[in-house]
């Protein structure tokens, strides 16, 4: 999720296009792009509100790696200069010793295009950016961290299934991931229901795979469950009135609802998520389509801890492994942002 040059009133008054991420370095096992994995050497630098970096909040949580890879976790309602720290003391992260995370980009390259996104990994001793591409940030935490990861941490991409994870992630990335989007930010009538007609096509298409099996690949948690959750997780929230992806909610589906409440009570999902942060971010950032900034109250949060029945289905949530441990001091979601 990308802070522009051009302002949040912007939001909804342009024709929306993902940028692609410019800053592609890897840091991997061998250390081929200049970054070796190594602990403590990197940040990662969050917004809780979006889905983009939710993705690498869930796979850091699941792969155990909390102590290797610090985390800072940017306001949730960033101004026109790009994600700020004004959540931690006089504003700046305690770590990196930075306001803006703009800062982390302009010490890796100046004019650079796309805008300041999050997720971001930044090299803590020179302060600079390594990557923003959330695409491949999270298969690299699965694959080239794993000398970092807990004792019974998932497989979460797989090397058997690698080709149908891949495909159900494309599908669920142009109709889904990125579909709410450009519903939300349509400019024209036309452009708006061929994005929403996407979004309820695909999980309308999603709903017999996952009534006949508890994951989406397999039968144990991957990749891909994890980007489809963290939309569907804000998917009555947020998308369903304010990006006007509103043939129904999520609730109304028996399938996809009881699906993204399994996810949401696994460890390492729900203990993620800061339903405040959402909310507010989403109806107070994006001015051009609510200029009032009025943050609504509802939805009722209470469901997302009813029983779900999924287990029924079977399927072993982290295959040969174990969930992951108790969520670490100060990372824990206040009680605003909790069911």
């Amino acid at each position: 999720m990308s802070a522009g040059d051009d302002g949040n009133d912007t939001y909804g008054r342009k024709a929306f296009k993902r940028s692609k991420s410019h800053f592609t370095d890897r840091v991997t096992a061998d250390g081929r792009d200049g970054w070796p994995v190594e602990a403590g050497r990197y940040r990662l630098v969050v917004s809780r509100a979006c889905p983009w970096a939710s993705r690498s909040l869930v796979s850091r949580r699941l792969l155990g790696l909390e102590d290797a890879l610090s985390l800072a976790v940017a306001d949730p309602i960033q101004d026109d200069r790009s994600w700020r720290f004004t959540l931690d003391p006089d504003g700046r992260d305690p770590v990196l010793g930075i306001r803006f995370l703009s800062e982390a980009y302009d010490r890796r390259e100046s004019d650079y295009p796309g805008g300041v996104s999050v997720p971001a990994l930044v090299d803590v001793p020179s302060g600079k950016l390594v990557t923003n591409d959330y695409q491949q940030l999270t298969l690299d935490l699965a694959t080239e961290w794993t000398a970092l990861h807990r004792k019974g941490a998932p497989d979460l991409y797989p090397q058997a299934l690698r080709d149908e994870i891949d495909t159900v992630m494309a599908d669920v990335y142009e109709d889904v991931n990125n579909g709410v989007y450009r519903a939300g930010f349509a400019t024209v009538q036309e452009e708006y229901e061929s994005a929403c007609a996407g979004v309820f096509r695909r999980l309308e298409a999603l709903t017999p795979r996952l009534a006949r099996q508890r994951y989406l690949v397999g039968d144990t948690i991957t990749e891909a469950d994890i980007r489809l959750f963290t939309t569907l997780v804000r998917f009555d929230a947020v998308y369903h009135g304010h990006f006007k992806c509103n043939r129904w909610k999520l609730a109304e589906n028996p399938v996809l609802w009881a699906y993204v409440r399994d996810l949401y009570q696994t460890p390492g999902f729900g203990d993620t998520v800061d339903f405040d942060h959402i909310k507010r971010h989403y109806h107070q950032v994006h001015t051009g389509i609510n200029p009032t900034g009025i943050v609504p109250l509802g939805p009722d949060l209470s469901g997302w801890l009813s029983p779900h029945h999924r287990e029924e289905l079977g399927g072993r949530p982290f295959g040969d492994g174990t969930p992951p441990g108790p969520v670490p001091a100060g990372e824990e979601i206040p009680a605003q942002g909790r069911p």
